[in-house]
């Protein structure tokens, strides 16, 4: 599936109509794509409120009108439109369909407020996760473009490489590391800061990303190096296990 791909499922998200595996993809694409999880959750708020309303039965002659008014809808002739005006056509009409599409899937939410209410929940989520990416992008980046930074590289285990790149103006260090194998089962990557042989957590790693660059939790004032070790889901107060890799901050 391909990023066009799920730019478009956000309505059907809303209402809870993708099989397991889109969903899964769409909610990855949801933390990198602000666009998308902001629409998200507005359609899920929509259908939220949708599903609460109370339905209405149509008039009788609505049925009528519908069908006369078709009679009344002159054809156009084909090959009438210049080629330009065919193409704008189809894609009106294609956003008009995608439209009543999208307003098909929101009525079916009245049979669905709670699921469309949790849904709502999960949107707005995504919503946060994605503005705090954002701002964690921020800063990762004007680490990065600081004047004073320096970088220093090291093997990792199992052939990973890693490089710790350190602003003493910013206080902060950022690491970036490449071919990290995953961690097991229920176990995730956890960062500390070496404080004179007191280690000081420091954030987790993404355990579903070989490649990534993190930016560490905390001041680096004070630390000389900074290791990784395997603890439990959710990550621990002080190490558990033996470091897969310690590295020295650059001076």
């Amino acid at each position: 599936m391909t990023t066009a791909d799920l730019h478009t499922l956000t309505g059907a998200y809303a209402v809870h109509a993708l099989s397991d595996e889109e969903r899964e993809a769409f909610e990855r694409h949801l933390a990198d794509c602000e666009a998308c999880a902001q629409e998200t959750a507005e359609l899920t708020a929509t259908a939220a409120r949708l599903g609460l309303a109370a339905s209405d039965e149509p008039r009788p002659e609505m049925r009528d009108q519908v069908l006369r008014r078709i009679t009344t809808v002159r054809q156009e002739t084909p090959g009438r439109l210049h080629a330009t005006q065919t193409v704008r056509a189809a894609s009106g009409r294609r956003r008009l369909l995608s439209r009543w599409a999208l307003a098909a899937c929101l009525a079916a939410a009245a049979s669905l407020g709670g699921v469309a209410a949790w849904q709502h929940e999960r949107a707005a989520d995504a919503v946060q996760q994605a503005r705090q990416a954002e701002r964690s992008n921020d800063r990762i980046a004007t680490v990065l473009a600081a004047p004073d930074a320096r970088t220093g590289s090291a093997e990792l285990a199992d052939g990973a490489s890693g490089t710790v790149v350190v602003s003493a103006a910013q206080d902060r260090a950022v690491l970036v590391v490449s071919g990290m194998a995953r961690p097991p089962q229920g176990k995730v990557y956890q960062l500390w800061f070496d404080d004179g042989g007191t280690m000081r957590a420091a954030g987790l790693m993404d355990a579903a990303r070989s490649d990534q660059t993190v930016l560490l939790s905390g001041s680096v004032d004070g630390a000389s190096g900074m290791g990784i070790t395997v603890e439990p889901a959710g990550g621990s107060t002080e190490p558990t296990s033996a470091p897969v890799a310690l590295m020295r901050l650059p001076a």
